[in-house]
């Protein structure tokens, strides 16, 4: 067996598997929050919305490393996974079809924070000042695709990585 899949045998195995995709989940979450705090792109409803999915697979992957010790445990985290994943990917592809176009977005789709005033007076300067992000704009773009463009394409291969574990996982107890 040649080295390279000495080693993606030994990734794919369960209980590394989990870590991996809980700190992939982890690494897009922590790109959504450099982005937002660094580079100042202010999140729209899509955006913050986009982000549910890695925060549960982080938190899926915090339990299912201490419990996933038996096949069925680790079957029902991939499984968990799968769906967090197929979520996420929803949500990024939709989002990403509305920057386009191709969908309508939501009615009550802003972002930022609300404005905080002690009184009327500040409170109408800061309204003046607030920028109300749309989630028909793209904010940044790498290679013709936007975050959400990007959250997609990721989460859809953290996806079929989940579903490759839990092949491997059911044909090893079948064998």
């Amino acid at each position: 067996m040649p080295a390279s899949e000495s080693l993606i045998a030994r990734l794919l195995q369960p209980s590394r598997l989990i870590v991996v995709l809980g700190l992939a989940s982890v690494a897009l979450i922590a790109g959504a929050w450099w982005s937002q705090l660094v580079w100042h792109l202010v999140p729209c409803k899509l955006c913050l919305e986009q982000r549910q999915p890695h925060y549960a697979a982080i938190g899926l992957a915090v339990v299912a490393g201490f419990v996933a010790r038996t096949r069925s445990l680790q079957i029902a985290a991939l499984v968990g996974f799968a769906l967090l994943f197929a979520w996420s990917t929803g949500l990024g592809a939709y989002h990403s079809g509305v920057e386009w176009g191709w969908f309508l977005g939501p009615n009550d789709c802003g972002g930022g924070a609300p404005p905080v005033a002690g009184d009327v007076g500040s409170l109408l300067n800061q309204l003046q000042t607030t920028r109300i992000v749309s989630c028909t704009e793209a904010a940044w773009r790498f290679l013709g695709l936007s975050l959400a463009g990007w959250n997609a394409l990721i989460s859809l291969g953290l996806l079929l990585l989940a579903l490759l574990g839990l092949k491997l996982v059911l044909r090893r107890s079948e064998a």
